[in-house]
């Protein structure tokens, strides 16, 4: 859309009078039918827009150029709003390209130091794992807190209803259960070619239950993006395979993903629902995430039995294991010394955590759940590069796999063709409209 409206001069010969039936008729349909007259008038024509200037007194030329001190013409009040909503998209897509790329760094980051984490927390990634859930619920509820005081927080807000969040705390529990259970027998390399199902999961999700619609270059851009990630990670497997394991476990891990994208889908519901009931209002994150965060850790403390025993910790020998994963989380008592990187490591794993989950939170709020998926795939063929580099506390470093330019090649097209907009049909009607 132009920045202002398109000034047509009639010519001397053709004069041409305009009127108010015209006018309506030229807005809706673009044809009319000018009356001869004397004089003449000029006519600036926008899509469904129309702005009329008297022309100069009858004495001037039709070729003689406009006067230094006439000011150019305005644009009327329909083309400040359509220009008003023009800066209002760019805006929007603004922000969403920033989201999109603090949430791919943000994933790097937290798939790095989640292997840095581990380095002190090798015995205890069991504990690693409820300090993050636990921990989250007393950090965002601080930070929801906070917001109420400031304004930022309604009461309204608050009183939505809390039984789609209640299904979001089982979906993630859920998910986080059947994915241990199914991780701790699956080979390493499996889990990340597994989790291209949960791209799969999602568009079709989005298509059931929010009715989205999505052209073949997203469908097939989406493809692409799975598969680069499939051939990046699956060309540096070591041994193991996903037959070796049995189907059982395989179909158990692209369940786990299945929670994973229906969570993601409902929240994307939640924030819309939230729009219509708050009249046009926003629902701040930070109570979805909050609610949220909380009802998993209800879920989990009442699957802890099941959950300890997958990590091969007997239910009795638990509350001994936490004060033994407490203490070399905080490299003091028995464990001082045996714990190196600790605290430091595992703290800073836990507020990148925190920030990705918060940014890709907010990128499914301002965009879609299949766009925050893309950022997150994005993040794994970065994250296998990263950890070539000379990364401190991980020793060695390890070498590429042979296929990640091809896999990143392919990852890269993927995203390009889900970008890609196919340039809308050229208008038959005059060149005069612009």
């Amino acid at each position: 859309m132009s920045a202002c409206c398109r000034c047509l001069h009639s010519p001397r010969h053709i004069p041409m009078r305009i009127s108010s039936t015209s006018l309506l008729q030229l807005n809706q349909h673009r044809k009319f039918r000018p009356r001869r007259h004397a004089g003449a008038v000029e006519v600036m024509l926008r899509p469904r827009r129309l702005v009329i200037e008297s022309a100069a007194s009858g004495g001037e030329k039709e070729d003689e150029p406009r006067k230094k001190g006439n000011p150019p013409p305005q644009c009327c009040a329909l083309d400040r709003d359509a220009l008003e909503a023009d800066s209002g998209g760019a805006d929007r897509r603004t922000e969403v390209v920033i989201a999109t790329v603090a949430t791919v760094v943000l994933g790097v980051a937290n798939r790095v130091l989640y292997k840095l984490a581990l380095v002190p927390l090798k015995h205890y990634p069991f504990f690693l794992a409820q300090l993050a859930t636990f921990g989250y619920v007393i950090v965002y509820f601080s930070i929801l807190y906070l917001r109420y005081q400031a304004g930022k927080v309604t009461d309204e807000m608050l009183s939505l209803p809390k039984s789609p969040l209640i299904v979001i705390g089982l979906l993630e529990a859920l998910a986080a259960a059947s994915g241990m259970a199914s991780g701790a027998v699956l080979p390493g390399a499996a889990i990340p070619i597994l989790s291209q199902s949960f791209l799969v999961w999602q568009l079709g999700l989005s298509y059931i239950f929010l009715r989205r619609k999505y052209r073949f270059n997203q469908l097939f851009g989406c493809f692409l993006v799975a598969a680069g990630v499939v051939v990046t990670v699956a060309s540096g497997s070591g041994p193991g395979s996903l037959t070796t394991s049995g189907l059982f476990w395989s179909s158990l891990m692209i369940i786990s993903f299945f929670l994973q994208a229906a969570d993601t889908v409902l929240k994307e519901i939640i924030f819309l629902d939230a729009a219509k009931r708050l009249k046009g209002g926003s629902m701040d994150l930070f109570v979805v995430n909050s609610y949220g965060s909380a009802y998993q850790a209800v879920f989990i403390c009442l699957l802890l039995p099941f959950l300890s025993n997958l990590w091969g910790i007997p239910f009795s020998q638990l509350p001994s294991y936490l004060k033994d994963g407490s203490a070399c989380f905080l490299n003091t008592g028995t464990m001082l010394n045996r714990c190196n990187g600790a605290p430091l490591l595992p703290l800073l794993f836990v507020i990148v955590n925190m920030g990705f989950n918060i940014s890709l939170l907010h990128l499914l709020k301002i965009s879609s759940a299949v766009v925050s998926c893309l950022a997150s795939t994005v993040s794994v063929p970065i994250s296998v590069y990263m950890f070539t580099l000379p990364l401190p506390y991980l020793g060695v470093a390890s070498s590429l796999p042979p296929g990640f330019v091809k896999g990143a090649i392919v990852l890269v097209a993927g995203l390009l063709v889900y970008l890609w907009r196919p340039a809308p049909n050229s208008s038959s009607s005059p060149s005069l409209v612009n």
